[in-house]
Protein backbone atom coordinates (compact mmCIF):
# COMPACT_ATOMS: atom_id res chain seq x y z
CA UNK A 1 0.00 0.00 0.00
CA UNK A 2 1.87 3.30 -1.19
CA UNK A 3 0.93 6.40 1.43
CA UNK A 4 1.05 9.79 -0.18
CA UNK A 5 2.08 12.84 1.66
CA UNK A 6 -1.52 13.46 3.71
CA UNK A 7 -1.22 10.05 5.17
CA UNK A 8 2.46 10.76 6.76
CA UNK A 9 1.02 13.92 8.11
CA UNK A 10 -1.79 12.19 9.85
CA UNK A 11 0.04 9.82 11.33
CA UNK A 12 2.65 12.47 12.56
CA UNK A 13 -0.17 14.40 14.01
CA UNK A 14 -1.89 11.14 15.44
CA UNK A 15 1.22 10.70 17.32
CA UNK A 16 2.24 14.33 17.81
CA UNK A 17 2.39 14.32 21.77
CA UNK A 18 4.57 10.68 21.66
CA UNK A 19 7.06 12.53 19.54
CA UNK A 20 6.97 15.69 21.37
CA UNK A 21 7.57 14.03 24.63
CA UNK A 22 9.90 11.21 23.15
CA UNK A 23 12.16 14.38 21.80
CA UNK A 24 11.89 16.33 24.94
CA UNK A 25 13.13 14.03 27.53
CA UNK A 26 16.07 13.36 25.44
CA UNK A 27 17.03 16.91 24.65
CA UNK A 28 16.77 18.05 28.75
CA UNK A 29 18.61 14.36 29.30
CA UNK A 30 21.57 15.39 26.62
CA UNK A 31 21.55 18.79 28.48
CA UNK A 32 21.93 17.49 32.17
CA UNK A 33 24.43 15.46 31.36
CA UNK A 34 26.44 17.77 29.31
CA UNK A 35 26.26 20.51 32.35
CA UNK A 36 26.42 18.38 34.98
CA UNK A 37 28.00 14.69 34.83
CA UNK A 38 30.70 15.38 31.82
CA UNK A 39 34.36 16.41 33.15
CA UNK A 40 35.14 19.24 30.85
CA UNK A 41 38.25 18.68 28.72
CA UNK A 42 41.39 20.89 28.08
CA UNK A 43 43.29 20.79 24.99
CA UNK A 44 47.09 22.01 24.82
CA UNK A 45 49.18 22.12 21.56
CA UNK A 46 52.65 22.91 20.30
CA UNK A 47 54.36 22.99 17.02
CA UNK A 48 57.74 21.42 15.70
CA UNK A 49 59.28 22.64 12.33
CA UNK A 50 61.28 20.39 10.17
CA UNK A 51 63.93 22.32 8.57
CA UNK A 52 67.46 22.38 6.86
CA UNK A 53 70.13 20.07 9.41
CA UNK A 54 73.12 21.87 10.77
CA UNK A 55 75.58 21.41 7.92
CA UNK A 56 73.53 23.15 5.18
CA UNK A 57 73.02 26.18 7.16
CA UNK A 58 75.25 28.27 5.57
CA UNK A 59 73.60 27.61 2.69
CA UNK A 60 72.31 31.02 1.36
CA UNK A 61 69.66 29.47 -1.38
CA UNK A 62 67.10 27.52 -0.29
CA UNK A 63 67.10 23.84 -2.09
CA UNK A 64 64.01 22.33 -2.75
CA UNK A 65 65.41 19.10 -2.63
CA UNK A 66 65.51 19.56 1.13
CA UNK A 67 62.58 21.16 1.87
CA UNK A 68 60.80 18.23 -0.08
CA UNK A 69 62.75 15.65 1.66
CA UNK A 70 61.61 17.76 4.78
CA UNK A 71 58.71 17.13 3.91
CA UNK A 72 58.44 13.65 3.18
CA UNK A 73 59.96 13.12 6.71
CA UNK A 74 57.33 14.53 8.34
CA UNK A 75 55.50 11.31 8.50
CA UNK A 76 58.28 9.15 9.52
CA UNK A 77 58.61 11.86 12.21
CA UNK A 78 55.01 11.23 13.04
CA UNK A 79 55.10 7.47 13.59
CA UNK A 80 58.44 7.89 15.49
CA UNK A 81 57.02 10.74 18.52
CA UNK A 82 54.05 7.64 19.04
CA UNK A 83 56.73 4.97 19.77
CA UNK A 84 57.76 3.44 22.93
CA UNK A 85 61.42 4.84 22.24
CA UNK A 86 59.73 8.64 22.77
CA UNK A 87 57.29 8.20 24.71
CA UNK A 88 58.98 5.41 27.15
CA UNK A 89 61.29 8.42 28.13
CA UNK A 90 58.89 10.68 28.34
CA UNK A 91 57.03 8.24 31.08
CA UNK A 92 60.88 8.06 32.76
CA UNK A 93 61.95 11.54 32.77
CA UNK A 94 58.64 13.18 34.11
CA UNK A 95 57.25 10.52 36.78
CA UNK A 96 54.16 13.19 38.10
CA UNK A 97 52.07 12.60 35.23
CA UNK A 98 51.69 9.66 36.45
CA UNK A 99 51.55 7.68 32.36
CA UNK A 100 52.76 4.83 31.04
CA UNK A 101 54.36 5.24 27.51
CA UNK A 102 50.92 3.45 25.88
CA UNK A 103 48.93 5.97 27.65
CA UNK A 104 51.21 8.38 26.25
CA UNK A 105 50.65 7.38 22.87
CA UNK A 106 46.91 7.03 23.34
CA UNK A 107 47.10 10.73 24.63
CA UNK A 108 49.28 12.55 22.25
CA UNK A 109 47.67 13.47 18.74
CA UNK A 110 50.60 14.54 15.95
CA UNK A 111 48.84 16.02 12.69
CA UNK A 112 50.57 18.40 10.02
CA UNK A 113 49.08 20.25 6.80
CA UNK A 114 49.96 18.97 3.41
CA UNK A 115 52.85 20.15 1.66
CA UNK A 116 54.38 22.32 4.66
CA UNK A 117 57.09 21.26 7.04
CA UNK A 118 55.39 22.30 10.86
CA UNK A 119 53.86 19.49 12.92
CA UNK A 120 51.38 20.01 15.64
CA UNK A 121 51.35 18.31 18.61
CA UNK A 122 47.90 17.88 20.63
CA UNK A 123 47.03 16.30 24.11
CA UNK A 124 43.81 16.67 25.49
CA UNK A 125 43.22 16.26 29.24
CA UNK A 126 40.65 16.69 31.86
CA UNK A 127 43.58 19.52 33.82
CA UNK A 128 44.81 22.24 31.61
CA UNK A 129 48.35 22.54 32.97
CA UNK A 130 48.70 18.89 32.77
CA UNK A 131 47.69 18.97 29.32
CA UNK A 132 50.63 21.93 28.53
CA UNK A 133 53.19 19.86 30.30
CA UNK A 134 52.50 16.53 28.62
CA UNK A 135 53.12 18.41 25.56
CA UNK A 136 56.07 20.23 25.82
CA UNK A 137 57.85 17.51 27.61
CA UNK A 138 57.21 15.51 24.60
CA UNK A 139 58.27 18.02 22.24
CA UNK A 140 61.30 18.56 24.42
CA UNK A 141 61.95 14.59 24.60
CA UNK A 142 61.48 14.19 20.41
CA UNK A 143 63.88 17.33 19.62
CA UNK A 144 66.28 15.73 21.94
CA UNK A 145 66.05 12.12 20.62
CA UNK A 146 65.37 12.44 16.54
CA UNK A 147 69.27 13.59 15.85
CA UNK A 148 70.29 10.03 17.45
CA UNK A 149 67.02 8.08 15.98
CA UNK A 150 67.39 9.74 12.38
CA UNK A 151 70.80 10.60 12.45
CA UNK A 152 69.90 14.40 11.31
CA UNK A 153 69.28 17.74 13.33
CA UNK A 154 66.64 19.01 11.62
CA UNK A 155 63.78 19.97 14.08
CA UNK A 156 63.15 22.93 15.69
CA UNK A 157 60.28 24.45 18.42
CA UNK A 158 58.35 26.24 16.90
CA UNK A 159 56.16 27.53 19.78
CA UNK A 160 55.73 25.54 23.19
CA UNK A 161 52.36 25.69 25.21
CA UNK A 162 51.39 28.36 28.08
CA UNK A 163 49.62 28.26 30.75
CA UNK A 164 46.52 30.71 31.01
CA UNK A 165 44.51 32.02 33.69
CA UNK A 166 40.86 30.83 32.00
CA UNK A 167 41.36 28.23 29.34
CA UNK A 168 38.10 27.00 27.95
CA UNK A 169 37.01 23.36 27.37
CA UNK A 170 37.02 21.63 24.14
CA UNK A 171 35.13 18.96 25.33
CA UNK A 172 31.92 18.75 26.09
CA UNK A 173 30.23 21.24 24.16
CA UNK A 174 26.66 21.41 25.37
CA UNK A 175 25.09 23.44 22.96
CA UNK A 176 26.15 21.03 20.23
CA UNK A 177 25.47 18.00 22.15
CA UNK A 178 21.89 19.47 22.27
CA UNK A 179 21.14 20.00 19.34
CA UNK A 180 22.40 16.89 17.91
CA UNK A 181 20.38 15.25 20.80
CA UNK A 182 17.36 16.94 18.95
CA UNK A 183 17.77 16.26 15.63
CA UNK A 184 18.70 12.43 16.20
CA UNK A 185 15.40 11.94 19.11
CA UNK A 186 13.26 13.75 16.13
CA UNK A 187 14.38 11.18 13.63
CA UNK A 188 14.03 8.41 15.91
CA UNK A 189 10.76 9.63 17.31
CA UNK A 190 8.95 10.14 13.90
CA UNK A 191 10.66 6.60 12.69
CA UNK A 192 8.61 5.34 15.66
CA UNK A 193 5.50 6.87 14.91
CA UNK A 194 5.50 4.75 11.42
CA UNK A 195 6.53 2.04 12.97
CA UNK A 196 4.02 1.46 15.21
CA UNK A 197 1.36 2.79 12.82
CA UNK A 198 2.72 0.52 10.20
CA UNK A 199 2.36 -2.74 13.36
CA UNK A 200 -1.16 -1.41 14.33
CA UNK A 201 -3.55 -3.74 12.30
CA UNK A 202 -6.68 -2.53 14.10
CA UNK A 203 -9.77 -1.01 12.33
CA UNK A 204 -10.94 1.86 13.37
CA UNK A 205 -13.13 4.12 10.60
CA UNK A 206 -15.62 3.33 8.35
CA UNK A 207 -12.93 3.91 6.09
CA UNK A 208 -10.14 1.15 7.19
CA UNK A 209 -13.50 -1.52 6.49
CA UNK A 210 -13.81 0.12 3.16
CA UNK A 211 -10.06 -0.24 2.40
CA UNK A 212 -8.97 -3.34 4.14
CA UNK A 213 -11.68 -5.78 3.74
CA UNK A 214 -13.79 -4.14 0.73
CA UNK A 215 -17.42 -4.20 2.18
CA UNK A 216 -20.24 -2.37 2.76
CA UNK A 217 -20.29 -0.50 6.24
CA UNK A 218 -24.01 -1.93 7.88
CA UNK A 219 -24.38 -0.26 11.41
CA UNK A 220 -21.89 1.91 13.75
CA UNK A 221 -21.69 1.42 17.70
CA UNK A 222 -21.14 4.56 18.79
CA UNK A 223 -19.00 5.29 21.61
CA UNK A 224 -20.56 6.98 24.80
CA UNK A 225 -19.21 8.74 27.69
CA UNK A 226 -19.91 7.76 31.03
CA UNK A 227 -20.83 11.24 32.26
CA UNK A 228 -23.44 11.42 29.45
CA UNK A 229 -25.33 8.21 30.72
CA UNK A 230 -25.61 9.83 34.58
CA UNK A 231 -29.14 11.04 33.66
CA UNK A 232 -30.65 7.96 32.39
CA UNK A 233 -28.92 5.82 34.75
CA UNK A 234 -30.28 7.84 37.58
CA UNK A 235 -34.04 7.44 36.35
CA UNK A 236 -33.96 4.22 35.78
CA UNK A 237 -32.93 3.35 39.32
CA UNK A 238 -35.64 5.55 40.87
CA UNK A 239 -38.01 4.40 38.65
CA UNK A 240 -37.20 0.67 39.91
CA UNK A 241 -36.72 1.80 43.78
CA UNK A 242 -41.06 3.24 43.15
CA UNK A 243 -42.08 -0.10 42.14
CA UNK A 244 -40.39 -2.31 44.63
CA UNK A 245 -42.55 -5.23 45.49
CA UNK A 246 -44.76 -4.61 42.34
CA UNK A 247 -43.87 -7.36 39.60
CA UNK A 248 -42.60 -6.25 36.51
CA UNK A 249 -44.72 -6.47 33.43
CA UNK A 250 -43.60 -7.14 29.65
CA UNK A 251 -46.96 -6.23 26.86
CA UNK A 252 -45.68 -7.70 23.60
CA UNK A 253 -47.85 -6.14 20.49
CA UNK A 254 -48.34 -8.84 18.22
Amino acid sequence: MELDLRDYIKIIRKRIWLILIFVLVCTISTGVVSYFFMAPVYEASTKLIVNKSNEQQGLQQVDINSVNLNIRLIDTYKEVIKTPRIMGKVAAEYPQFNLTAEQLIDKVRVSSVNNTQVMTLVVQDNSYNKAVDIVNAVSKVFQDEIPSIMKVDNVSLLNEAVYVDNPVPVKPNPNLNIAISLVVSLMMAVGLAFLMDYLDDSIKTEEDIKLYLDLPTVAMIARIKEEDMAGPKAASTSSRQGQVGEPSRVTINQ
